[in-house]
């Protein structure tokens, strides 16, 4: 079957580091806003509890919103029709927009009360469209770009492996370079003698904290920016699917409710999200009112974004000896060990928690590019099925399954350090022992059991293998559908 139509070989190996790179820096602004926009808000600009709050309301009421969305912006790329492709103009379009709302996002007003709360509504709800019209631009134009299973792999874990080197160096590199940055601000204000300037309290430090992490902002969505040409100017489409017809707004949910192997991935993947972001969220947390050492976060984030960036480079060469079904098996089965070594591992020693982390991680990559995968062939499913191709609306689900995940693990998070008195106590001597053991059920106990929960639903509920994907295909050939 002829599967990448009118590419030359150089082009086709092109499109797999192109298209991938190309999210390096956008996962870097995601980790930013995802993963520490919350602790910019707590940490750094030290919201009272109440504004917390009202924050944490905003932001779950604001993600749902927005993933609610997604679908509509699936439609709308999959209706665009100009002379640069249908994917590739809203790329562009949030590759302008998103900079400057993120960098607004970090930047304090010195605004208080209801007027911050509402401010920030704002800025949020348009960072979040902002973002989606790049990102269900990008995804969905992964399926476009070949059909054939084991192309599409090498493609998608290019991708995801650019994705977490973005997402990890912001997880390993943000809290020592902005208190490198916070320190030489402090430094070049002459507020301080050099000698104190290693030991400021973090009341003295946060204006110039806050500061740095706004130039922290401003370095990661440059990069994102770059990276992002390379993949407008760098990617060229085959042109392996024929052209159909516009699809109405009236048929989105239709689309989405009669792919019955869609709709099993997107519930599966939604509660491994909220699991796997519920966890990630409290890493600063526990580094520094359970084990006590905030800086060893950063070790411990090399040691994840090895284990998950190794995973995903050897993904290829894995699957060449198993079976998708069973590669996912092992890989959860890596996840759940590494949540049980994590529980029980010693809080005082970075051994068992290392070990825990690297199972984890290697597992959870594994599990990325696999569930990319598995969204790529439902799109070709229901193409078979309905007789339509729908690749934006299809992987439109898969942001629509972050942020409902991340959502959803914000309202944990957040309610978690509210009621446990963290959000209050500042230090961790003031935490008492039962607001430490919540947060631990909060990262590790309620994840395990939703993560548990997805990969049942996806035993027996998605039936697309390796010899059913085939016949898809075959049959669409036939129907004249395909090149």
């Amino acid at each position: 079957m002829k599967n990448n139509a009118g590419l030359s070989a150089s082009q086709i190996k092109r499109n797999r580091f192109t298209f991938g790179i190309g999210t390096l820096g956008r996962d870097m602004v995601y980790a930013l806003f995802s993963m520490f926009l919350l602790i910019y808000l707590t940490e750094v600009l030290a919201l009272p509890a109440q504004t917390l709050g009202w924050i944490t309301a905003v932001i779950v009421a604001a993600r749902i919103f927005d993933a609610v969305t997604d679908p509509v912006m699936g439609v709308v790329v999959d209706n665009t029709k100009t002379k640069w492709g249908r994917f590739k103009p809203w790329l562009v379009v949030g590759m302008i927009s998103s900079p400057i709302l993120t960098v607004l996002l970090f930047t304090d007003f010195g605004l208080s009360g209801a007027v911050f709360v509402l401010v920030f509504a704002v800025i949020y709800v348009l960072w979040g469209i902002a973002y989606t019209t790049h990102d269900i631009s990008y995804w969905s134009m992964l399926p476009t770009l070949s059909l054939d299973q084991k192309e599409r792999e090498r493609i998608g874990a290019i991708a995801r492996i650019c994705a977490n080197i973005g997402l990890f160096i912001v997880v390993a590199g943000i809290v020592p370079v902005t208190d490198m940055i916070a320190r030489h601000l402090a430094s070049a204000s002459g507020q301080f003698a050099a000698v104190d300037i290693d030991v400021l309290t973090s009341e003295q430090l946060r204006p110039f904290l806050i500061q740095a992490y706004q130039y922290f902002a401003i370095a990661a969505v440059i990069i994102m920016v770059l990276f992002m040409l390379i993949t407008v100017f760098g990617v060229k489409e085959p042109g392996l699917v024929h052209e159909t017809k516009a699809t109405p707004f009236r048929e989105m949910i239709k689309i989405i409710f009669k792919n019955d192997q869609l709709l099993c991935v997107a519930i599966a993947m939604s509660l491994f999200m909220i699991g796997y972001v519920t966890t990630t969220s409290f890493g600063v947390h526990f580094f520094t009112y359970v084990y006590g050492d905030v800086n060893m976060f950063a070790v411990f984030a090399v040691i994840l974004g090895v284990s998950q960036i190794g995973a995903q480079i050897v993904f290829p060469l894995v699957s060449k000896h198993m079976k998708r079904k069973s590669l996912f098996t092992l890989a959860m089965i890596l996840v759940a060990a590494g949540y049980i070594i994590f529980f029980f591992a010693p809080t005082y020693t970075m051994l068992f928690i290392g070990i825990a982390g690297v199972l984890l991680f290697v597992g959870q990559g594994f599990i990325q590019v696999l569930m990319l995968m598995f969204l790529a062939d439902s799109v070709d499913y229901g193409h078979w099925k309905l007789g339509k191709r729908n690749d934006s609306i299809s992987f439109s689900l898969q942001p629509f399954v972050n942020k409902m995940g991340a959502a959803i693990a914000s309202g944990i998070f957040t309610v978690t350090l509210i009621v446990s008195g963290i959000q209050d106590a500042r230090t961790p001597e003031a935490v008492a022992p039962e607001g430490l053991v919540m947060m631990r059920f909060s990262m590790l106990i309620i994840p395990m059991i939703l993560i548990a929960l997805s990969y049942f639903i996806w035993r027996f509920k998605y039936k697309i293998d390796e010899s059913f994907h085939e016949q898809i295909l075959t049959d669409l050939k036939s129907r004249g559908e395909l090149e």
